[in-house]
């Protein structure tokens, strides 16, 4: 059963914020000014395979970045969807490693709004799964990371009680980052909702409810000209959802990490809110 959007009715709680790099003050309670009425795109993932007309497969050979061990596949035993959810399963065949990655370029691209997930990660060492967004025409500032790149949530399968929402950008390359714990457990014991609000001049994260950074400094260059702010963070961006495995963040399967169940991302539903 789908479990409508918390935020609409949940203030966010104060105590349970985490002060990081590039945060404002977020003692003071600030409820989301996105509603039902904002929708403008979603799926529920409430059919028997993955929409097309609204995802594409994305295939890469192993180590294609941060030296990640998996081979990005279109194949139903890593991406499929079950019981009203999108499942990304990590698999392992001897030392060969096989998972998912779907995005929406071309097909759902958006400026601005709310962009919503309820998910639920994986557990173990070397897993990274992300919900994130990329630039549509990347050679608009130049490629990455001059053109942007918002991460909405990153969860560490080795360190699941904390969650990582970064922006990159700029030239040099140029990283602020958000970190929070989790109120209660850790992110692979259930679903959470996570959520950016990213507006002209602000780019506010939320998980569960809770606002726990807030951005809105940030600077690009074409060249040697720096393109007025706040570029690169005002063209169309697509949503990403994959899961990794290895690589230079995370680090490798161990002895310790164990696949079937533990390797799966479970996307319950992706919304995007616009105002009108």
């Amino acid at each position: 059963m789908k479990i409508r959007s918390i935020f609409f009715a949940a203030a966010i709680c104060a105590a349970a914020l985490v002060s990081c790099s590039g945060a404002d003050d977020l003692s003071v309670v600030v409820p989301s000014s996105y509603t039902e009425e904002d929708l403008v795109w979603h799926d529920e993932f409430d059919g028997t395979s993955l929409n097309t007309s609204d995802w594409n497969y994305e295939l890469h050979e192993p180590g294609w970045v941060n030296n990640e061990l998996q081979r990005y596949v279109r194949s139903n035993q890593n991406v499929y969807v079950k019981d009203g959810c999108l499942v990304i399963q990590a698999l392992k065949d001897g030392s060969n490693y096989t998972s998912g990655r779907v995005n929406t370029q071309g097909k759902r691209d958006f400026m601005y709004g709310r962009f919503e997930a309820r998910l639920k990660v994986p557990s173990g060492k070397g897993f990274l799964p992300a919900f994130w967004m990329m630039p549509t025409n990347e050679s608009l500032y130049g490629q990455w990371p001059k053109c942007g790149e918002i991460d909405i949530m990153e969860v560490l399968g080795s360190q699941t009680d904390t969650q990582y929402a970064t922006l990159h950008f700029g030239e040099p390359h140029t990283m602020k980052q958000g970190v929070t714990k989790s109120s209660g457990g850790n992110f692979a014991q259930t679903f959470h909702v996570y959520a950016c609000e990213w507006e002209p001049k602000e780019i506010r994260f939320y998980v569960d409810g809770r606002l726990f950074f807030v951005e809105h400094d940030w600077f690009t260059k074409s060249g040697s000209t720096t393109k007025p702010y706040p570029a690169p963070f005002n063209q169309k961006f697509y949503i990403i959802l994959n899961l990794a495995v290895g690589g230079n963040w995370p680090g490798n399967p161990d002895a310790s990490t164990k696949f079937e169940e533990n390797a799966r991302l479970v996307v319950d539903y992706v919304r995007v809110y616009q105002k009108k």
